[in-house]
């Protein structure tokens, strides 16, 4: 180690201290006087010498006051460099580097929104120059009118809001900024839509409508079972057991833009695998339906891929999960019921479920919820006729023992 540098740190001022002084300097022939403090940061640990930075301004005034406001940061703890990085530099950061454990669609999701409103809009502005009323006044514009132009719907200022907040928070994780100014922020009241299952009368129409269709077998699967549209296109035959009469949801089928086949098995919405024990005659259909495959691969021959999907094409290819729901759209404008989703069998299997007697816990785990409480909030009404039932069953009977 060189002489006299073992002590260099023990030597010097504290991190923070600073001095000011007026300086006079000459470019282009004119004559220019400001007034300069210099502060310490810290040390740099490699050479144990002094970090110093600096601030201007017109008058001594002026930069005492920048000088007490940056050492006392230092003092705090919270002192940060200033950041020139853009917002729009901090994004293609973001997008390259922070989306690695996030499923394809999601990614594509992100992107897009990025590229068509965030940066936009704010890309040019210095990270570290964003401040809440800013990205307030980012969120209602997007949901005004512009011309004929409507605004954005309350759940879609919801979805950018999220992807903001994750954008900024890992800004904030990695050191760029102090705080996320998207917390300040107040977002559109999104209100939960009203579930519309099918009734009874039209459960028995729709059976009857897909009675040959090529999807019959994937309708009613979904409608006595609840799996979601993206669930049954990715669902295998491994995952099917019929000796224990069960079904394990591990994956999904997710349309991916610019991949080789457009469509990617991935995890379930959650990212948890479940495990449901369908009606007998459910697990019967699927039996039938292999039958039915086996006899549709013999015919293919050769141009069979052997993918092992539960439901596919002629070829083994699996399903488009859009073209399975247009198909399911033309069926229920037939049958007088044309604002029906797919995701209405969903809904139509809970409140069966629910108005067959399966507990809460049950139905939860079935759908793949995160918690009983969600799926209680969901389909609160339909425990809410329950009861209601049960109070007019309480009261007949009370008539009947009380000769009343």
């Amino acid at each position: 180690m060189p002489r006299g540098k073992s002590n260099a740190k023990n030597t010097k001022g504290a991190s923070g201290a600073g001095t000011i002084r007026k300086k006079t300097v000459k470019r282009n022939g004119k004559t220019y006087t400001y007034w300069e403090a210099r502060y310490t940061t810290g040390f740099d640990p490699g050479t144990g010498k002094q970090i110093q930075k600096s601030v201007t301004g017109k008058t001594q005034k002026e930069v005492a006051e920048k000088l007490r406001k940056v050492t006392s940061e230092i003092d705090s703890g919270t002192y940060q460099e200033q950041n020139r990085m853009t917002l729009g530099e901090w994004l293609d950061i973001w997008v390259s580097d922070y989306l690695g454990n996030i499923k394809p669609w999601t990614v594509v999701l992100y992107k897009s929104i990025i590229r068509t409103h965030i940066k936009p809009s704010l890309g040019a502005i210095r990270l570290d120059a964003l401040t809440p009323p800013m990205i307030q006044h980012f969120y209602n514009e997007l949901s005004k009118k512009h011309g004929d132009k409507p605004g954005l719907a309350p759940k879609s200022v919801k979805n950018i809001h999220g992807i903001f907040h994750k954008v900024l928070q890992q800004a904030v994780e990695v050191g760029y900024i102090h705080s996320n100014p998207t917390d300040a922020c107040k977002i559109p009241r999104v209100e939960k839509p009203e579930i519309e299952p099918l009734d009874s009368e039209e459960i028995t129409r729709f059976l009857d409508a897909i009675k040959g269709h090529r999807f019959e077998d994937l309708y009613i699967v979904a409608l006595f079972t609840g799996i979601r549209r993206g669930e049954i296109c990715g669902l295998k035959w491994d995952c099917v057991d019929f000796e224990r009469g069960t079904i394990c949801i591990k994956c999904q089928l997710q349309k991916v833009p610019g991949t080789r086949s457009d469509v990617e098995l991935t995890s379930t919405k959650n990212g948890k695998s479940r495990v449901i024990a369908p009606a007998q005659s459910v697990m019967a259909l699927l039996k039938r339906h292999r039958a039915d495959q086996r006899a549709m691969r013999l015919r293919a021959g050769s141009a069979w891929q052997d993918n092992d999907f539960v439901f596919c094409n002629e070829v083994g290819e699996p399903l488009s999960a859009h073209t399975v729901y247009n198909n399911y759209k033309r069926i229920v404008a037939s049958i007088g019921i044309p604002t029906s989703r797919m995701h209405d069998l969903r809904h139509s299997y809970v409140v069966a479920a629910i108005m067959s007697g399966d507990d809460i816990k049950t139905v939860q785990e079935n759908l793949g919820h995160a918690t009983a409480a969600f799926t209680l909030d969901r389909y609160g009404h339909v425990t809410d006729q329950m009861r209601q039932a049960s109070a007019e069953r309480m009261e007949q009977f009370f008539k009947s023992v009380s000769n009343q």
